[in-house]
């Protein structure tokens, strides 16, 4: 049976299935000595070249794995950068088979709770907005909020991209008398700056912006920033279950291992990208 060439290619690991509609417009795939075309569909025998490279699709796929990081600000939510940026890939272990796969993005301002997974069709149900994946961020506002406000958010706000609105806003306690107030909010889906613009749109500023939860998922409090967790089996699967996947029954997770000792070794390799991007600005000039 054939199947759609981006889900063949996330299912093996390339990245998520959005990534791969772009490789495909990009002219980076093709099948049979052909390039790809969005809509086509592949089977077993038919060859796929990704960047000239043979991809192998007949190997057993891998155990799916989920790393749960805690992003700091100042961080792209990309692979690479042409300025020499921080992107959140810098600190992330090598993965042997596949590649990593960011579930959603933040922006460049907002810290917390990102995940990342080898399994393409996890990380597709996730982000699709069809499964209704729960997204929760601690927000510090600036300006007047009125009870007006918070009722208009959470019926709907007309956006240049059409209508969003909060399934919850919880203020809290204590701040209300202040120009500086934090409020826990919720929504289902991840479109671009979409808790800055629903704010924005009030005339009131984001001077913060922390995601907590995803999928029901909290952000674990002693993770650092610039830490990762691989999760337990427990919670992939908790994962899994929310967007209608079966269980995993493999993981390479070593309870004894799996504490923050990575860290320690992230903060290594972020110390030596410094350096090694230091050393060619001054080549450079």
């Amino acid at each position: 049976m054939s199947e759609k060439l981006q889900k063949v290619l996330a299912n093996a690991g390339q990245g998520s299935r959005r990534e791969m509609e772009k490789w495909i417009e990009q002219g980076r795939i093709s099948v049979n000595g052909k390039i790809a075309t969005l809509g086509d569909r592949v089977e077993n025998t038919d060859q796929i070249r990704v960047d000239g490279n043979l991809l192998s699709v007949d190997q057993e796929k891998p155990a799916c794995r989920v790393l749960m990081y805690n992003k700091p600000e100042g961080e792209l939510c990309s692979r690479k950068d042409p300025e020499g940026r921080a992107t959140v890939f810098d600190r992330l272990p090598v993965i042997k088979n596949g590649r990593w796969i960011a579930v959603g993005r933040l922006d460049i301002n907002t810290s917390g709770l990102l995940l990342f997974t080898n399994d393409g069709e996890l990380a597709n149900r996730l982000m699709h907005p069809r499964h209704e994946v729960i997204r929760e961020y601690a927000v510090r506002v600036f300006g007047e909020v009125t009870n007006k406000m918070i009722t208009l958010l959470k019926k709907g706000v007309e956006l240049e991209d059409g209508v969003a609105k909060f399934m919850t806003i919880q203020r809290k306690p204590g701040d209300e008398e202040s120009l500086n107030q934090w409020f826990n909010v919720t929504l289902a889906e991840g479109r671009n700056r979409e808790v800055r613009r629903l704010w924005e749109s009030q005339d009131v500023q984001v001077s913060r912006l922390i995601r907590v939860n995803y999928g029901g998922l909290e952000l674990q409090k002693r993770l650092p920033q610039g830490g990762w967790i691989e999760l337990a089996l427990e919670d992939v699967n908790k994962l899994r279950k929310s967007v209608q996947l079966p269980n995993e029954t493999e993981t390479f997770v070593d309870e004894k291992r799996n504490k923050l000792d990575h860290v320690r070794i992230s903060r290594m390799r972020r110390s030596v990208q410094k350096h090694k991007l230091n050393k060619n600005r001054k080549k450079d000039s």
